[in-house]
Formats: C-alpha cells, structure tokens, sequence
C-alpha cells in the first residue's frame, strides 16, 4: 500500500479550509492518501465506501463521515451516480483566545478523529444537524456573500459543538477532564505573556511540577510539545498583528517576543508555508479583492 501525502490548497487563505461538491459515475478508487486537514464528507446521492487501514465506512444518501489529522484513507465508488460534498480544514486555526481549551478535546493523541463516526451511525439528529452544516459551508463558501468568513467560522465551531455535544461515550468530552483543569492556568498564563519570552520552567512551576513530568504531560493532553505550543500561540497573534496594524516585520516580532528574525521567519514558514510578508501580501490582496 502506497499512501500520497495530499496538499490541501486553500482557495480563500484567509480560511484555512477546502470544500466542494463533486460527482462520479464511475466505478473506481481514490488512492490510499492522508493530508494534516480534518476531513469530513458528505453522501448527497448515491454511495460511497471509505477505506481507513482497519476500518470500511460504507455510505449512503445523507451519511457523514470524519476522519482526523493524517489518518490513512482511500475513497470508493462502489457503482452508479455518486454526489457528495468534501469539506477538509485545519482544526486548529478554528480555535482562539476564548475557546484554545477545546483544542484539547481534538489532539488526537489517545483516539483519532475517525472514532467519532460512531455519533453519526447512533445519532440521526447529530448526523443530520452536521449535514446541514457541511451543505451550509460548501452554499457559503460558493456565493461568498459579505461576511461568508465569518459565517464559515461559526458553521466550523458549530460542527465541532456537534462532536462534543453528542459524545454519549466520552471520548472526547471526559477524556482526561482532570488533566485538561490543570493545564487551564499553564494556557492562561501563556495567553498574557506572548510578548515576552516564556519558558517552560515557569510553567512548571506554575503546573507545580518537575520538569520531567510537566513536558511529558502537557504533550500527552495537547498533543503539542510545551515549546510547539508557545510558538504555534506566538505566530498566531503574529498573523493579526500583520493583519490589523501598522507594524513592520520587525516590530511584529518584538511584539511576541521573537526579536531573533531567523528564529521568527522560521517558525512562521513553518506554520503558514511562507513568510510574513508574503503571508500580508496574500492576505491584504484577498481582503481588498
């Protein structure tokens, strides 16, 4: 088995998200692939089969699907019209200031994405709600009328509120609740100090743990390192410094504490694939189009 590394192009960069309807008549397989993007489908007509390394989802008219972060796929037509609608988005650019605990709930580190099928076989309400979700992203994300971002954002929140909302089993919801309450004043804590340099011994402290303890803790509950999540948090607020203030790429930097341009050039390709200018460009020209 051969699996394809899928680059997921974003049409609007201001949403990290891909969504489209398509339709086949053929009978065929799209190759085994995985991609960092969540993944959800949605059956319109006609049936499709949707392949994990140990698992079928067989679908039919009005059946969702999900499938999480690089979770091995193929996707099957077993035979006549098949419609249906595939939404894919990087989940953790849906979450801000006010909702970052909730990330938790999707690290995946403990049970992927794909387990959550089980709400949509027992659950038709939850199943049709998210339907109608997916149908209301791809109608918004195809008209673009003013203010469709913003409705994208919430119909993605909403989606999520579905998960958690109707996870009878507790897999996500209860997991490691107790845990995730610790962390709560680690996560705070870096909210009010991205401007400054954040260690991780004054986490520990805060955690009142040893270091040792602390890192391998807040991996196994975030599913970043301490380190990974400070600068995921820092480039985030980078992006809406370049977006809402007349700041060079200098001074963005001095404002989340990353004064080192190599250092703050590096971390920011790594989470946006370009650089901050280019990242500006992009994204003011969209703005302005």
């Amino acid at each position: 088995m051969q699996a394809v590394r899928e680059k997921i192009e974003y049409e609007n960069p201001l949403l990290s998200l891909k969504i489209w309807q398509t339709t086949r008549n053929d009978v065929g397989t799209i190759a085994w692939h995985y991609h960092p993007e969540c993944e959800l489908m949605l059956v319109q007509a006609g049936c499709l089969n949707v392949d994990l390394s140990d698992e079928t989802y067989a679908l039919q008219q009005g059946d969702v699907v999900i499938l999480g972060n690089s979770e091995l796929h193929r996707d099957r037509n077993p035979g006549g019209r098949l419609d249906y609608i595939v939404l894919q988005f990087d989940l953790s650019n849906y979450f801000d200031q006010s909702t970052i605990p909730y990330l938790q709930y999707f690290n995946e580190t403990k049970v992927p994405l794909s387990a959550m099928n089980y709400i949509f076989r027992e659950n038709p309400e939850a199943r049709v709600a998210a339907a109608e979700c997916i149908r209301q992203i791809h109608q918004e994300a195809l008209f673009k009328e003013s203010g469709y971002e913003l409705a994208v954002n919430m119909l993605i929140k909403k989606l999520l509120l579905i998960l958690i909302r109707n996870d009878s089993r507790g897999l996500l919801a209860d997991q490691d609740r107790v845990e995730r309450i610790r962390l709560k004043p680690v996560l705070d804590f870096v909210e009010s100090r991205l401007e400054e340099r954040i260690s991780v011994e004054d986490a520990c402290r805060l955690a009142n743990m040893s270091y040792y303890y602390f890192v391998k803790f807040f991996k196994k509950i975030m599913g970043f390192s301490f380190t990974e999540y400070v600068n995921f948090r820092k480039i985030k607020r980078a992006e809406q410094l370049l977006l809402t203030r007349d700041l060079s790429v200098g001074e963005v930097g001095d404002q989340i504490g990353m004064a080192n341009m190599a250092h703050f050039y590096k971390m920011f390709k790594r989470f946006n694939g370009c650089s901050p200018k280019e990242f500006q460009r992009k994204m003011l020209a969209w703005g302005r189009g």
